[in-house]
């Protein structure tokens, strides 16, 4: 498949809104704009006579479509001593690019980021600055230093071959899969009991984490569709709300977009996590439920596309075997946590679809829920038929 290709019907496992995966907005902002507002922005910061500069600046293209990222490299005087700095820029998008979450809490994942950097050996890149004025870019942002790594890709995604993961070896993909999961497991080590972690408790009835953060979701699903509903994501929070776990496993740091396209890796071991803005407080099933999803989402539009994608990888059954190796626990029965993902996911993809559609990247199809690209396999998972083919 060309990379000029759409990632639409029949790519897509169920929906039919065409989604051009190389022209989809992920920023209406301008790089050179932002790279004389951060100089600016730079010389208060360190005071009179850094003289910042700021240069090579470019915008990723290939992964995320929420907080907006902008890397640069920057040089100022130190007491006298030039000195230059890789650095990357996370910014709050502006509420007029149809954001696809209702807020971006930049100071929680500053926080977050560096509680794990402070109390774990998980890789995560050093926090510098948070800046709340919403003046300076145009949002909210932190900035961190830069790692140098791989990420694998999105789009086209990874599963789809022509990229290092699907062309490196079954031992190399092994070896990142133990890997991600180690560092899930690090970041799970810390827990309320530890630390802190009220500063990421949602403001939502029910009496454990696990409900509340069922509810958040539920709340979020019901502000994508608004005066649309959708007859499939409906169905699906009535399914979670059925079928919700009878036990619980005790509390820990949730990363909440825990895939390994925001690990960046370096010999095929995790050398830094990104993108923590889901972050939250939930049993570790959640994010070993997303972990294990996002690769069978990316598993799934490779088998509709009729190649074999990388079906050996994150199998639900290797996940917790492994985790519970790491950690020393092992996870419960997975099967609702992986549904909790794909139909968390499925309000997601709603919400990316008609982004694109107010972009005009995309047109509205006939079915409202045809804008949910995986809708076959939350049907699926719904009638039970999904679940035979999955390793749990």
């Amino acid at each position: 498949m060309s990379a000029d290709e759409s990632v639409s019907s029949p790519a897509t496992p169920g929906g039919t809104v065409d989604l051009d995966a190389e022209r989809l907005t992920t920023s209406t902002r301008d790089p050179n704009e932002m790279a004389d507002q951060l100089r600016s922005w730079l010389a208060d910061r360190l005071g009179p006579g850094s003289a910042p500069q700021i240069t090579e600046v470019t915008s990723p293209a290939g992964n995320g479509m929420s907080s907006e990222t902008l890397l640069f490299t920057a040089g100022w005087n130190d007491a006298g001593t030039p000195v230059q700095h890789r650095l990357v820029a996370r910014i709050e998008p502006p509420s007029t690019a149809c954001p696809v979450f209702t807020t971006y809490d930049l100071d929680m994942q500053f926080r977050v980021m560096r509680l794990v950097h402070e109390h774990t050996s998980v890789p995560v890149p050093e926090t510098l600055w948070y800046e709340p004025d919403a003046q300076v870019l145009g949002g909210p942002f932190f900035v961190m230093d830069r790692v140098d790594g791989r990420v694998p890709p999105d789009v086209m995604p990874y599963t789809f071959g022509d990229n290092w993961v699907f062309d490196g070896t079954e031992a190399g993909r092994r070896t990142m899969q133990e890997s991600a999961i180690e560092a899930l497991a690090g970041i799970h080590a810390i827990t309320p009991g530890r630390q802190d972690l009220g500063f990421l408790e949602v403001d939502q009835p029910g009496s454990s984490s696990l409900e509340r953060h069922l509810n958040h979701w539920r709340e979020y699903h019901e502000w994508v569709v608004k005066d649309a509903p959708s007859p499939l994501l409906a169905e699906c929070f009535a399914w979670l709300v059925a079928n919700f776990p009878a036990e619980v496993s005790e509390d820990r740091l949730s990363w909440g977009d825990s895939r390994i396209g925001n690990m960046m890796f370096r010999d095929d071991q995790v050398v830094a996590v990104l993108d923590w803005e889901m972050a939250g407080v939930a049993p570790p099933e959640v994010d070993i439920g997303w972990m294990c999803y996002l690769h069978l989402f990316f598993q799934g539009l490779a088998t509709q596309l009729g190649v074999p994608g990388l079906p050996d990888m994150f199998r639900p059954v290797d996940v917790a075997e492994a985790y519970a190796r790491v950690s020393g626990h092992m996870p419960a029965d997975l099967t609702w946590y992986v549904a909790y993902a794909a139909m968390r996911h499925g309000a997601i993809m709603r919400r990316v679809s008609e982004r694109a559609i107010y972009f005009g990247e995309a047109e509205m199809p006939d079915d409202i829920d045809d804008l949910i690209v995986h809708r076959a396999t939350l049907s699926g998972m719904l009638d039970g038929s999904y679940w035979s083919g999955i390793a749990l």
